[in-house]
C-alpha cells in the first residue's frame, strides 16, 4: 500500500533534482504506465513499479525479523508503513535513483546491498534492542533452535531459487549479464553453504543442516550488490568471506546480549555490509559490459581504487541511516498509548499465534496408554489437545499410585 501510495514515487521519481528523496509527482501511481521507466528505455514504468514493489515489500519483512515471539502485530504494521516511508525509500533513492546522492557519487549497488539488506539489518539490531530480549532467553537458556527443520530447508530452496529473480532480473533483460549474475550467485550461495558448515563443525563436530542454510542465505547477501559486477572467481572469494564474516556475527549476539531472533544483522546486514565492500574490491568493467550497455570504471581489480571509497560512504551511511531512524520510530511509537511494541509477559508465554493471531500451526491429540499389572488391561491415561510449540511438562496422572507400566504415547 505505502509502494502505491507514495513509495515508487518518493523512490524512482523521474523529475526529481533533490539528492536525498525524490518528490510526489508520481503518487498514486499518477502517470506510471507505459512510458520507459527510469532505469531502462527498453521497460515500461508500471513493469518496472511493479518489479521494484517486490524488493519495497521483502525488504521490511527482514527488519521485524528480530521482533518475532514479543511483538505485538498492530503497531509492527504502522512501524512497517512509517519505516519504508523514512527509511527504505529515501536509501533506495539514494542508490538507485541517477539523482541520488551516491549514485551521483559513483557507488555501485547491482541487486540492494545497501538499501535492502544493510537497510534491513540495522533496523532489525534497532528493534532487538527497543524490545529486548524473549522470556527465558538469558546466559543460562540462549540455544533457540528452529522447532521444524524441514521448513528451514524448505525456506532456503526457495529463497536460493527466487534469488536468481532478483540478482538475475536486476540486469533488466535476458542478455550475457543477467546469465553471468545467475552463475555468481549460485556459486556464492554454494561456497558460503559449505563453510558455514565447516566453521559449525570445528565446534560441534556434526554437519548441520542448519548452518549450511543459514551460510547458503549470507553468501547469497554477500553477492547481491556486486552479482552484475563479477566473475566466477570473485564470486567464490565473496561467497567465502561473507559467510565467515556472517557466522561470527552471528556469535556476536550472545556477547553482546541482543536478541535478534533471525540472525537480520548478523546475516543481512553484516553480509550486506562485507558484499558492498567486496564490490569495490572485485568490480570488473567488462562484467558490467556484458549487457552492451553499462560502462563503470571497475573496482581494484581495474586499478579503479577510489570505488571502495565510494563504497564504504554508500555502506556506512545507509547503516547509520536506518538504525538511528529506526531507533527514534520505535522509541517515539512504545511511549504512545496503545502503540507500545511488546506484548505482556502472558502473550509471550502462551505464545503469538495463539495470543496475537488466534490461529496455531500445529495440532496433536496425545494420548498416553497404560498397562495395570494387576488386571494386565490397557487403560488410556492422559487425552489431550496441544497446540505447538510448547514446552513438555510432567503429567500428574502418571502419579497415581496404580502399578501402571507406560505402553505407548500416539498422535493422532
Amino acid at each position: 500500500m505505502e509502494w502505491f501510495i507514495w513509495g515508487y514515487s518518493l523512490t524512482f521519481s523521474k523529475t526529481s533534482t533533490n539528492p536525498f528523496i525524490g518528490n510526489l509527482d508520481n503518487a498514486f501511481l499518477r502517470g506510471v504506465l507505459g512510458d520507459t521507466s527510469i532505469a531502462s528505455n527498453t521497460i515500461p514504468d508500471l513493469v518496472y513499479c511493479i518489479y521494484q514493489c517486490m524488493f519495497a515489500a521483502l525488504t521490511p519483512a527482514l527488519a521485524i525479523g528480530a521482533a518475532a515471539e514479543r511483538a505485538r502485530l498492530l503497531p509492527m504494521i504502522i512501524f512497517i508503513f512509517i519505516w519504508s516511508t523514512l527509511v527504505y525509500n529515501v536509501i533506495a533513492y539514494w542508490t538507485w535513483n541517477p539523482n541520488g546522492w551516491s549514485a551521483e557519487l559513483g557507488a555501485i549497488d547491482f541487486a540492494g546491498g545497501t538499501p535492502i539488506h544493510i537497510s534491513s539489518g540495522a533496523a532489525s539490531l534497532a528493534y532487538a534492542l527497543i524490545l529486548g530480549r524473549r522470556e527465558g532467553h538469558d546466559k543460562k537458556n540462549d540455544d533457540f533452535r528452529p522447532h521444524n527443520m524441514s521448513n528451514v530447508v524448505l525456506g532456503t530452496a526457495f529463497l536460493w531459487f527466487g534469488w536468481f529473480g532478483f540478482n538475475g532480473g536486476s540486469a533488466l533483460s535476458g542478455n550475457l549479464r543477467a546469465a553471468m549474475a545467475c552463475v555468481v550467485t549460485n556459486l556464492a550461495a554454494s561456497v558460503g553453504a559449505i563453510t558455514w558448515m565447516c566453521l559449525d563443525y570445528r565446534i560441534e563436530h556434526k554437519f548441520s543442516a542448519l548452518g549450511f542454510c543459514s551460510g547458503a542465505i549470507a553468501g547469497l547477501v554477500a553477492i547481491t550488490p556486486s552479482s552484475g559486477y563479477v566473475g566466477p572467481a570473485p564470486a567464490i572469494a565473496i561467497g567465502f568471506l561473507g559467510s565467515f564474516a556472517c557466522n561470527m556475527a552471528a556469535h556476536m549476539k550472545h556477547w553482546l546480549k541482543y536478541d535478534d531472533v533471525a540472525d537480520v544483522f548478523a546475516i543481512h546486514g553484516v553480509g550486506g555490509y562485507v558484499g558492498s565492500i567486496l564490490t569495490g574490491i572485485f568490480a570488473e568493467a567488462y562484467i558490467a559490459n556484458l549487457d552492451g550497455s553499462t560502462v563503470i570504471a571497475g573496482g581494484w581489480m581495474n586499478r579503479n581504487f577510489i570505488q571502495l571509497g565510494y563504497q564504504l560512504a554508500d555502506c556506512n551511511a545507509g547503516m547509520a541511516w536506518s538504525f538511528v531512524i529506526t531507533y527514534i520510530i520505535l522509541f517515539a511509537m512504545n511511549r504512545i498509548p496503545g502503540l507500545s511494541l511488546r506484548v505482556d509477559r502472558e502473550s509471550e508465554l502462551k505464545g503469538l499465534d495463539a495470543a496475537e493471531i488466534g490461529e496455531m500451526a500445529y495440532y496433536h491429540i496425545d494420548k498416553i496408554i497404560g498397562i495395570d499389572k494387576q488386571t494386565g488391561k490397557e487403560e488410556v491415561i492422559e487425552e489431550k489437545v496441544q497446540k505447538y510449540p510448547y514446552q513438555p511438562q510432567a503429567q500428574g496422572s502418571l502419579n497415581s499410585g496404580r502399578p501402571l507400566t507406560i505402553k505407548s504415547l500416539n498422535n493422532i
